[in-house]
């Protein structure tokens, strides 16, 4: 897999699901304003991964939020296993934490077999988070306020999405015609 690969396969998943079926109402215009920076680790050892997220984060967070507000950090070799992913993002919390951006940045997750607490594995509400690759979403906390601020219903997001995906079911996700980091 090189990188190139994995940038357009998590862009194709970003557009199609993620924008196309308004999963998160704040994502296209910062796509459409090209502030999304796509970074690659190609390393499955965690500790690599956890490496590039500390200079990712920094990154970020030292960048004109005007140039990047956003960046997503793709990871293709780590941890296919879900709840083995779900337990590494303790330590990505600590790398936050770390570099004291606790409050200024965040990290929101995404996987192939992303699944919540409760849910049968092939439950559809699950693909509210699944992605192409295990993803690390790092965000502006001030971003986040203000496009919820902008959003009425920005509680409901969760819910809608659910209802969203349940109405197309697992044929409707499947005509996305999105690639699976099994391919």
């Amino acid at each position: 897999m090189k990188d190139e690969q994995a940038i357009q396969d998590t862009q194709a998943w970003l557009n199609k699901a993620v924008i196309g079926l308004n999963l998160c109402p704040f994502a296209k215009a910062v796509v459409v304003k090209n502030q999304v920076r796509y970074v690659v680790c190609q390393h499955p050892d965690p500790e690599a991964v956890l490496q590039m997220l500390q200079a990712e984060l920094q990154h970020l967070a030292d960048a004109d939020p005007e140039t990047l507000d956003t960046t997503l950090l793709i990871a293709p070799n780590l941890l296919p296993e879900f709840l083995d992913f779900n337990e590494f993002l303790f330590d990505c919390d600590a790398v936050l934490q770390s570099l004291d951006l606790e409050g200024v940045l965040q990290i929101a997750d995404f996987h192939p077999r992303y699944q919540f607490a409760g849910v049968e594995a092939d439950d559809i509400s699950n693909f509210t988070n699944r992605a192409p690759y295990p993803t690390l979403h790092l965000l502006r906390e001030d971003s986040i306020e203000k496009a919820v601020a902008a959003f009425p219903d920005a509680a409901n997001i969760y819910e809608k999405n659910i209802l969203t995906l349940q109405a197309m079911g697992h044929e409707g996700w499947a005509a996305l015609n999105l690639r699976k980091a099994s391919e």
